[in-house]
């Protein structure tokens, strides 16, 4: 019973990335959006996030694989923040999966995230998202980050990827 325990674990090692089910930001987070702003929307931006699903440790004979998961806060404590677009991208820049159908506006003080399950290594070592994000008038910047949890053997390890401004349009 061991023996066969153990090759399935072994075997399961060895199966290719699984496409984890795309999050629906709507309804997970219906509690942190609100609608989208009538006003044209005159400030926009960008944020570019490295996010690491897999990296090398050992001399490079060690692959070690992470969940990823993305926050999109809105630091604003007065005004909406509308969510454009959150893409990830893998290591060779092409893009794996987009996460909203179309845009989505976050409370003042609200989060949105997307989680990437450890088995999910599709994005690779230098794996990375794009964020874009406008608003009606000037807003605080908000605060985009992904933070990767993994180990191996005893080890646990976690770590936070801050995200940098891309561009700004407008007055901010």
């Amino acid at each position: 019973m061991r023996i066969v325990l153990w090759l399935i674990a072994l075997l399961g090692s060895f199966a290719p990335a699984i496409a984890q089910p795309k999050v629906n930001i709507e309804q997970a987070f219906a509690d942190s959006l609100t609608a989208l702003p009538k006003e044209d929307l005159a400030v926009s931006g960008g944020f570019y996030v490295p996010a690491y699903s897999s990296i090398a440790m050992s001399q490079g004979k060690l692959r070690v694989d992470f969940s990823v998961t993305l926050s999109v806060h809105n630091a604003s404590e007065t005004q909406a923040l509308v969510v454009k677009r959150i893409a990830y991208f893998d290591t060779a820049g092409k893009q794996v999966e987009t996460y909203l159908k179309a845009p989505v506006a976050l409370k003042p003080l609200a989060t949105v995230s997307i989680f990437i399950a450890t088995d999910d290594v599709r994005g690779g070592t230098g794996a990375n998202f794009l964020v874009d994000w406008a608003a009606t008038g000037e807003i605080a910047e908000p605060v985009v980050e992904a933070l990767m949890v993994g180990g191996v053997a005893n080890a646990h390890y976690a770590f936070i990827s801050q995200g940098r401004p891309t561009r700004t349009v407008g007055k901010k």
